[in-house]
């Protein structure tokens, strides 16, 4: 009994300081273990990080490593693991999924992207592939602050029957957009409103749908939803 206690304890210590010894081992780039997506290299880890390789596994911070590659990549989510068995440093990516084309200005340059139902601007290289086709609705003058509202936009999108073609902010922070039949809608600059103001614009859809008039809009003015204007073509 002794013994087998005794073995127990030997193998207990050998198997900790091998755990502790392997912690301590360096981390080189090609010991990134990347899943979820094929589309990022270990590369693109290493340049979207602050970490400098190579680096003792037992040093890498990996909370704060998630929230660096999620910002820096678009990531949807993003999950890193220290590895004993294999060694190394697993990155488990999820990616984000486009629903619309992107425009922003970053640094007084045009950048061309892609916007998910969060309303998080994706770069080109950073979208996969697969998810390009369909996508209907362009987004112009994204900045991280439309984030929300856009998002707002894009779920009525899913869930109302208007059909929206065109998002835009402009550089002052108005809000356009541009519905399939409606044509372009002025919303204004309070995103307090946006809600009730989608609702408006789905009732006049539906509405404009009945009657089938709704060729003869030039544009819809909803600053004030309380207070809708509209401008027609003159015959």
């Amino acid at each position: 009994m002794k013994k087998h206690k005794n073995i127990f304890l030997f193998l207990l210590l050998f198997s900790t300081t091998l755990i502790s010894l392997k912690t301590l081992k360096k981390v080189y780039i090609q010991d990134i273990i990347i899943s979820g997506s094929k589309l990022f290299s270990n590369t693109d880890v290493v340049n979207n990080s602050s970490l400098r390789f190579p680096i003792r596994l037992i040093f890498i911070k990996t909370n704060f490593l998630e929230k660096e590659l999620k910002h820096n990549l678009s990531l949807k989510n993003v999950s890193v693991s220290r590895q004993i068995l294999p060694f190394g440093l697993k990155v488990h990516i999820q990616t984000r999924t486009p629903l619309a084309y992107g425009v922003r200005i970053l640094n007084n340059e045009k950048i061309s992207g892609f916007i998910d139902i969060d309303g998080i601007f994706i770069n080109k290289e950073n979208a996969e592939v697969k998810n390009l086709n369909n996508l209907n609705i362009q987004v112009f003058g994204w900045e991280e602050k439309f984030k929300k509202i856009l998002s707002e936009i894009l779920i009525a999108q899913e869930n109302y029957e208007f059909e929206i073609v065109k998002v835009t902010f402009s550089p002052n922070g108005f809000l356009s957009v541009e519905e399939k039949d409606l044509k372009t809608i002025f919303l204004g600059f309070n995103p307090n409103l946006i809600n009730y103001q989608l609702e408006i614009i789905n009732q006049l859809k539906i509405e404009f749908q009945k009657n089938k008039i709704s060729k003869k809009i030039e544009n819809i003015d909803l600053t004030d939803p309380n207070k809708p204007l509209m401008k027609v073509f003159k015959p």
